[in-house]
């Protein structure tokens, strides 16, 4: 694995991606957030998780913003790209940076449960697939961390709120 220190730009993107991810919270859906930026430094896209909106299942903030990006740049290669992303990617979105040859990953706070690139599986980095991604976590961790708890705790408590 190899994992980069974080720097201040690092947290000026990951704010970005929190700030989509506070979004996707605010319309009934996880809050997730990602942000892909070209190797340049320019903002290609920023998105929010919306599978209930969209009535989608791979409606998820890394895969629309690497669709945003890849139609922006005109080719599904997205090579020497970064992504930024609030919770660790699950497997499909895992598997969507490793098709889109994204070269950096970025994220905020582990997926205990879920996550497809240190905390369940370690995708990102086999050594036995023919693309490996470049990863840095705990950008912003904190914060990331304390969103997607606050979100499902309230969550928790409007369903055992009895119906008026």
């Amino acid at each position: 694995m190899i994992l980069f220190l974080m720097d201040q730009t690092d947290e000026t993107y990951m704010e970005l991606a929190l700030g989509a991810a506070v979004k996707a919270g605010r319309r009934g859906e996880v809050p997730v957030g990602a942000c892909v930026v070209g190797p340049d430094g320019n903002v290609l896209a920023v998105a929010s998780n919306s599978p209930i909106a969209d009535s989608d299942p791979t409606a998820h903030a890394e895969i629309l913003a690497l669709r945003q990006a890849a139609a922006k740049l005109g080719n599904y290669r997205l090579t020497g790209c970064s992504v930024y992303t609030t919770i660790e990617p699950c497997v499909m979105c895992a598997g969507a940076l490793l098709n889109a040859r994204i070269g950096r990953l970025v994220y905020g706070a582990a997926d205990d449960r879920f996550g497809a690139v240190e905390s369940r599986f370690r995708l990102c980095d086999d050594s036995s697939l023919n693309h490996t991604i470049e990863l840095v976590s705990g950008v912003l961790e904190e914060r990331c961390s304390a969103l997607m708890s606050g979100f499902f705790e309230e969550l928790r408590a409007k369903r055992r709120k009895p119906s008026d």
